[in-house]
């Protein structure tokens, strides 16, 4: 399976790419959010709605809206990894991971051998995926340095909501201790020349992310959006 054009080479090449989250598990949900005009969608197997056998219909109504379907597995684990791929998804976001050995199973566990230990057989596979590992932890902003340098380690996404769990601070970028932590992240990315994702609901926190230095930004979620719109226009209706 071909990946969406220039997709690897622009996120290797740390171009801004935007995207959404989605945690409904629904091809016409996907789809009506990658025909938006995202360069990818992320399905939730972690926290959201779809599981293994929604994902062939999922990654298939995203890829024909143009955009290029990404998972975020559930666990840093080799068999939630390969069956993410093999079902057709063209990389995967991996949670869970605090130190570069870790990240060297994770790296081995999306690339064929002799490179890594990826078993083959998937017929939705992509030729060429790519692996992001999360940044959600004190634990993983101490080894940063040491992740990025892990061969197959394509770049970082950063939950900031769990990475504040973590650090004991406010989900907020303006607070100075998870501010502190993002920007360790920023400048290891740009040191490193591999790019940093990160995980925001709605455009005006994106792109001051993307200022940052951030170039895979998750701009949306499908379920806060339907909430979000829901309750603007219910208010709208109600004024009067």
């Amino acid at each position: 399976m071909t990946m969406t054009p220039d997709f690897r080479s622009r996120l290797a090449a740390r171009e801004p790419l935007y995207g959404a989250w989605s945690v409904i598990p629904s091809p016409l949900s996907v789809r009506l959010l990658a025909a938006a005009g995202l360069d990818y969608v992320v399905i939730d197997l972690q926290h959201g709605g779809a599981v293994e056998t929604d994902l062939p219909a999922m990654t298939s109504a995203i890829r024909l809206a143009g955009a290029t379907p990404v998972a975020r597995v559930r666990h840093a684990h080799t068999a939630d990894i390969g069956r993410a791929l093999d079902l057709g998804c063209e990389g995967v976001i991996v949670p869970n991971v605090d130190s570069a050995a870790q990240a060297c199973q994770v790296a081995s566990a999306v690339r064929y051998p002799p490179a890594g230990h990826r078993s083959v057989g998937g017929v939705l596979a992509a030729a060429e995926p790519f692996c992001l590992v999360m940044a959600e932890s004190a634990a993983a902003v101490a080894e940063l340095d040491a992740t990025l340098a892990v061969d197959g380690v394509d770049g970082l996404y950063v939950g900031p909501r769990d990475l504040s769990l973590s650090l004991g601070c406010e989900p907020d970028p303006d607070d100075p201790v998870l501010d502190q932590a993002l920007q360790r992240v920023w400048v290891a990315c740009a040191a490193a020349g591999k790019p940093a994702g990160v995980h925001a609901t709605e455009g005006t926190t994106a792109r001051r992310y993307r200022d940052a230095g951030c170039t895979l930004i998750t701009t949306a979620g499908d379920a806060a959006a339907i909430t979000r719109d829901t309750a603007a226009q219910l208010s709208l209706a109600r004024v009067g």
